[in-house]
């Protein structure tokens, strides 16, 4: 299969409906009301764009945007299990593929604009020293380590391990091999911290 400017990913469901307990007991989860939560975000790839050079094979492991495939998902007509994933090299907001896992060498490479970015504990300042102040609202992450390297990383100056800042509500999170990152538009990077 060629595609123009598609990523073509198979994936057995679309949501991941089942938990695995430590004495190894599965549960099935009923996501009907949380669907957003248990999205499946990756899956190999069956087809890249071959109007774009990105490096990535079929049998590759694309991480992708949510929206690939929650409510109806964005299946491609006629394959029950494969589903469509956007891919714009200039226009990072059009690009659903986030990153993708080189199946031979197990590198992880961010694609089209997209960083991967490890959290960072950020330190609260009492507000106190005698006032026990309980909150509700949790702080929203503002920055984080740089996990990946990218060209896109690389053309802002950025390497891996820098901790750099950005804007508020971009914390996006995305697990890759069971480990949570942050992706993060470059584009929406503020700073980074002098080390």
């Amino acid at each position: 299969m060629k595609t123009f400017d598609l990523f073509v990913v198979e994936l057995e469901t679309k949501i991941s409906d089942t938990i695995t307990t430590d004495s190894g007991l599965e549960l099935y989860i009923d996501s009907k009301f949380n669907e957003f939560e248990n999205r499946i975000q990756e899956g190999p790839v069956v087809a890249s764009p071959f109007k774009y050079e990105t490096g990535v094979k079929p049998g590759d492991t694309l991480y992708f945007h949510h929206l690939v495939v929650v409510n109806e998902g964005q299946i491609l007509t006629g394959e029950d299990n494969h589903y469509l994933v956007r891919y714009d090299p200039d226009h990072t907001i059009n690009n659903q593929a986030i990153a993708y896992k080189d199946q031979h060498t197990g590198d992880i490479e961010p694609l089209a604009g997209w960083s991967l970015l490890e959290a960072i504990e950020e330190e609260e300042v009492p507000e106190s020293d005698t006032i026990d102040v309980i909150k509700f609202a949790e702080k929203l992450p503002t920055k984080g380590r740089v996990a990946f390297t990218s060209r896109w990383v690389e053309e802002v100056g950025l390497e891996v391990g820098d901790v750099v800042g950005f804007k508020e509500n971009r914390d996006y999170r995305i697990t890759i091999e069971d480990k949570e990152y942050y992706r993060t538009r470059v584009e929406d990077l503020l700073y980074v911290e002098k080390t």
